[in-house]
């Protein structure tokens, strides 16, 4: 798939072709396609001078039209700053100066002088009284437009020509007209019924933005009539159960149901469940004779998180389809004003609108503005007038729209799903609405908004106003409003009664691109450790991609010192280290028909200059990846914004939609993880039991105590060990090449899917032991998940086992062999989680002599793996019959994850070796102090 935006000179504020003239117009807020302030007032002349006026006359008719264009320009800036947005009126919105003819030179006596303004408002001339009215009618109604900010002329002369001129602006038919005021009455029928059934259960209901719903209909309806097969949507509570069955179409009985307290899952399934205003669904939704698939993802209370596992969703759907454009799939975020304004992750989604690999052709963000969060002001969420403000930053348009008109919203609407699929593009619906009840059902709100809350209850409700405006149109009648409403609370009814029986008859997750996954069964040992090897010859023809330098590329010198390196691995089938193995994985899998995404930060390169899955022409700058050489799959490595929460949540949106995709984002060091740890906590470890979303996505981590800083050492591994649970996600520290080879084809090759986060080395990338030999790829190799000593005592005499994950099992066999130490064993668990217990047990039970196993960690005490793996180690000693408890070697409990000190660094790692191995490390001042530090849990409990 050519990627978005690859094949174009990049987002319209980047580009440089454009003339220097069409720069100033674009910097003086005109629009070199129409006439231009300078060429109307030349117009005037000639047209006056033609008319036989003097020569006064002449240059007072140019004058005028100078001064028109100016208030044409003011009210197309900052007309929006009049429009009439606020339904319950407590905004204060006074008419800026600059909007008055008399600011542009205008007395009374001139208000009905005809002007000539040369086609401008779609009229040759017009009086100042008319362009005001005008004007005043595009810019300052029930529809504020701000556009004059955006760089792309072409965009911009859309939306005007839409928007600006007489008899412009919202125009329905009798029957669309019916049509959003039905869906109106159920919106508000559904909140009330609701109300009614359940008195004070939390429903965060849409009560006073029911405008929503006709709107979002007018989306899928107008997106499909311009190709939009599928509609991703991510939204927070308010509103969602009105949206799951009015737009989305979920039966109003699942949703009556659960509020009695049933599942969304059938029973054999299990899961923990989550609660209603949680819970996502898909349908299919068909409007004169197209039909378009929707989904609507499932979200924690984390409001804005949902955005960019929408956003990689949707980026995933399109790359299968071969969408190159992102005509055939939107993406759809319903956002709260507090959040829309307040949440760093909003910035991070929009930033990626325009960015290769991440752009997925422009997202509609529906803003419902109840102008208040919670329980804070406007004044005390946001430093800008408008919480939409944030979106200039892409020079996404905005439509700002009052919700007391569901004519307006709709239009809104109408116009962003056009606007969206000519440009693929983002654009942005600011709906000011109110919460008539506050928070939740269960708040108070007056404590807080006294006014506000005094001026709602005197304010009736969407339907009754818009529903007396159709009758005064004589669109409908009493009557007419009367009977759709009474049908469809009997229809509710009817639901209610439905719902009380109700069960689902099947869960959804391995369905569409799912089809023949599903989840792991017991026995889980064949399961796990499927069949990854793959033939030497596989591996001999992947490597000379791998090494083929092209001859119109001149790469840096550096490189090639590499790539030789790499060729001398191939051609001695030894000595294979982290970054060929890894190569392999990929290039194996994209061999076998396989995809591979990967992203992070510095990706391409490495963080330690250690992948070079990119080659960069040292004279034209020209990339060159080889891995897209190999026939089969696709790869895709990607440099990301310096983002963590939201590259995280695309990512894993990525893996939800595109099982077939090994997906994988890695962290520039293991700790920047902690920046999307909502991702983590809310989507990757609970998202199965929550919502039964399985992903596959695999998160890479870089590891290692090096005395680089508290920031540069710890993943925080113990983090991830926390959240383990009911088989939930893998958590992996590998030693060696091969190992991590296998772990990442097996993480494509199963079939069931379930999230990998694996510790990555450093110093190990270009470690001396640590590395593979060609047959461990191939013939009956696999993915072990307990590694061997590479010098173990032999058979029967070990008397001390030290096991470890990670680099520090090198420094381990290192330290005993120049001790000479015969009966201490170094047993490396690659695989944390799902923890091998059954292996374990077999290996220490086929150990006579054993007398004493300890744990060693470089991590504090209180982080790394100790405490998660203390109770599994008791077990396996019990299980293998032995009478004595695991011990403890490893840094004191540190509130800081690491020194930043090198000699400290040192002296404490010589320590915990000498502990684990027990012996007594060479003595010095530091080392007897670090000493101190290191304990032997098990006999210190003891």
């Amino acid at each position: 798939m050519t990627d978005l935006y690859e094949t174009e000179q990049g987002p319209s504020w980047q580009r440089a072709n454009w003339p220097l003239a069409e720069l100033d117009a674009v910097n003086l807020g005109l629009d070199p396609t129409e006439a231009t302030i300078e060429q109307v007032a030349k117009g005037a002349r000639d047209k006056a001078a033609a008319g036989g006026a003097s020569e006064a006359e002449v240059r007072r008719a140019a004058e005028d039209s100078i001064r028109a264009m100016m208030l044409i320009r003011t009210y197309r800036v900052r007309g929006h700053l009049a429009s009439d947005l606020d339904p319950l009126g407590l905004a204060k919105r006074d008419l800026p100066a600059d909007l008055t003819p008399e600011y542009h030179g205008f007395t009374a006596a001139d208000l009905d002088r005809p002007i000539f303004i040369g086609g401008n408002l779609g009229l040759e001339t017009a009086t100042v009284r008319e362009i005001v009215a005008i004007l005043r009618a595009n810019y300052c109604g029930k529809i504020g437009l701000e556009y004059m900010h955006i760089n792309d002329l072409g965009e911009r002369r859309f939306l005007q020509d839409r928007i600006e001129g007489r008899d412009k602006g919202a125009s329905f038919t009798a029957e669309g007209k019916q049509a959003i005021l039905e869906k109106v009455i159920q919106g508000e029928q559904w909140e009330k019924f609701l109300a009614k059934k359940y008195v004070g259960t939390k429903r965060f209901g849409l009560d006073g933005g029911e405008s929503m719903i006709p709107a979002l209909e007018a989306v899928i309806k107008y997106g499909g009539q311009a190709g939009v097969e599928e509609i991703v949507v991510g939204m927070a509570h308010r509103g969602r159960l009105n949206v799951l069955v009015n737009v989305m179409g979920k039966p109003y009985r699942a949703i009556f149901s659960e509020f009695a307290g049933g599942s969304a899952n059938p029973e054999d399934v299990g899961g923990s469940g989550d609660v209603k205003y949680h819970l996502g669904t898909s349908s299919d939704r068909e409007f004169d004779g197209t039909k378009v698939h929707l989904s609507l993802q499932a979200n924690p209370s984390h409001l804005e998180a949902v955005n960019p596992v929408v956003l990689g969703k949707a980026r995933a759907v399109q790359v299968i389809k071969g969408d190159v454009e992102g005509d055939k799939v939107l993406p759809i975020l319903l956002h709260g004003d507090a959040a829309f304004a307040g949440q760093g992750i909003v910035w991070e989604c929009l930033s990626f609108s325009g960015l290769p690999g991440y752009g997925i052709g422009g997202c509609i963000h529906f803003v419902i503005n109840n102008q208040v969060g919670f329980t804070t002001s406007p004044q005390f969420a946001r430093s800008s007038p408008y919480p939409s403000d944030v979106a200039k930053g892409i020079m996404a348009p905005i439509l700002h729209v009052n919700g007391d008109d569901p004519e307006a919203v709709t239009f809104a609407c109408k116009l962003a799903t056009e606007f969206r699929q000519e440009f693929n593009r983002d654009i942005v619906i600011d709906m000011w609405c109110y919460r008539r009840f506050g928070h939740n059902e269960g708040d108070e709100p007056s404590f807080t908004q006294p006014l506000m809350y005094d001026a709602i209850r005197k304010h009736p409700p969407v339907s009754k106003q818009y529903g007396d405006r159709l009758v005064a149109e004589g669109v409908v009648d009493q009557a007419w409003i009367d009977g759709k409403t009474n049908d469809f609370v009997a229809h509710l009814e009817a639901e209610f009664a439905a719902g009380a029986n109700y069960l689902p008859n099947k869960a959804d997750w391995f369905e569409g691109r799912w089809a023949g996954l599903s989840k792991p069964i017991e026995p889980v040992e064949g399961r796990r450790n499927t069949g990854t090897a793959v033939p030497e010859e596989e591996v001999r023809s992947v490597g000379e991609s791998l090494t083929r330098v092209p001859d119109d590329l001149n790469i840096h010198k550096t490189l090639a010192r590499i790539i030789d390196a790499k060729k001398a691995m191939f051609d001695s089938g030894a000595g294979f280290d982290w970054a060929t193995a890894e190569a392999l994985a990929f290039g194996t899998l994209i061999a076998e028909g396989h995809n591979i995404r990967l992203s992070g930060q510095d990706s391409g390169r490495g963080t330690f200059s250690q992948r070079h899955a990119v080659w960069t022409d040292q004279k034209d700058g020209h990339k060159f990846v080889p891995l897209t050489t190999i026939e089969g799959g696709r790869f895709e490595v990607r440099d990301s914004p310096l983002s963590e929460f939201g590259v995280l949540g695309f990512e894993y949106g990525y893996s939800l939609a595109d099982p077939r995709t090994l997906v994988l984002w890695e962290a520039q060091f293991g700790d920047f993880a902690n920046g999307a740890q909502v991702i983590v906590d809310q989507f990757i470890a609970s998202g199965e039991a929550k919502w039964l979303r399985a992903s596959g996505l695999v998160m890479l981590l870089p590891h290692g105590f090096e005395g680089q800083g508290p920031e540069h050492s710890s993943a925080r591994l113990e983090r991830y060990l926390q959240l383990c649970a009911e088989d939930n996600i893998q958590v992996a520290n590998i030693t060696t090449p091969a190992n991590y080879f296998h772990l990442l084809r097996r993480q494509l090759l199963r079939d069931f899917r379930k999230p990998l986060v694996i510790m990555t080395p450093k110093s190990l990338l270009r470690h001396k032991s640590a590395v593979s030999a060609i047959a461990d790829f191939s013939g009956e190799s696999h993915f072990k998940r307990i590694l061997s000593d590479l010098k173990p005592p032999a058979e029967g005499r070990t008397r001390r086992v030290v096991l470890c994950s990670g680099k520090v099992a090198y420094e381990l066999m290192e330290a005993r062999d120049e001790a000479g130490m015969d009966d201490v064993e170094i047993l490396r668990i690659e695989q944390l989680y799902p923890f091998p217990s059954e292996p374990l047990v077999k290996r220490l039970a086929a150990m006579p002599a054993l007398e004493e196993l300890v744990w060693c960690q470089e991590e504090p005490r209180n982080n790394g793996s100790w405490f998660f793996v203390e109770p599994y180690l008791e077990e396996a000693l019990r299980a293998a019959g032995k009478g004595f408890r695991p011990d403890y070697a490893g840094r004191h409990a540190s509130a800081s994850p690491a020194t930043g000190l090198a000699k400290r660094h040192v002296a404490e790692q010589t320590a915990l070796i000498a502990a684990a191995l027990g012996t007594r490390a060479a003595s010095s001042a530091a080392t007897d102090a670090a000493q101190n530090t290191v304990r032997h849990a098990g006999k210190a409990n003891a």
